[in-house]
């Protein structure tokens, strides 16, 4: 076992961990926080993206062990007080979405690409998002929404 010290969505876990688990198991299985999902294991889908140090990084290939001493920020911790981010708002006014599996992730990058390119092309969205895989939308509506929420807010 490894003693690990990790914040996540503002609130500092101490535990000990196998070296070997993945972040996305410490987030859904210690800590609960399921709104991160496992989609592929594999690094391919990217549902599982989530902040570390305040960079984009698919959980599935990262061990609880590496985010020692650092900062996780999932999608459940984006809003504030329940109100959603203008990101997330946009998302659901331009229905980024269907059956929402592979949202948290899309959301988690866009949020990296929009820190990069606060008023990006749609090309550079698309190219932002290439890492993450959606199986229902045909991404139109996921393109629309960051844009949308380009002209509103840098995502901080």
């Amino acid at each position: 076992m490894t003693h690990i010290s990790v914040k996540v969505d503002g609130t500092t876990y101490e535990d000990d961990v196998e070296p070997r688990l993945l972040l996305v198991h410490y987030l859904r299985d210690r800590l609960g926080l399921t709104g991160t999902p496992i989609g592929c294991d594999t690094s391919n889908c990217g549902a599982c993206t989530v902040e570390l140090d305040g960079a984009s990084v698919k959980s599935c290939t990262v061990l609880a062990v590496q985010a020692d001493g650092g900062e996780v920020t999932t999608v459940q911790g984006l809003s504030r007080n329940g109100e959603l981010t203008e990101l997330q708002k946009a998302f659901h006014e331009r229905h980024a979405l269907q059956c929402g599996y592979c949202t948290p992730g899309m959301i988690m990058a866009a949020r990296d690409l929009l820190r990069e390119h606060p008023h990006p092309t749609p090309d550079e969205v698309r190219h932002g998002l290439e890492g993450n895989l959606c199986r229902c939308t045909g991404y139109q509506n996921i393109v629309a929404a960051v844009l949308a929420a380009s002209e509103q807010e840098v995502a901080t």
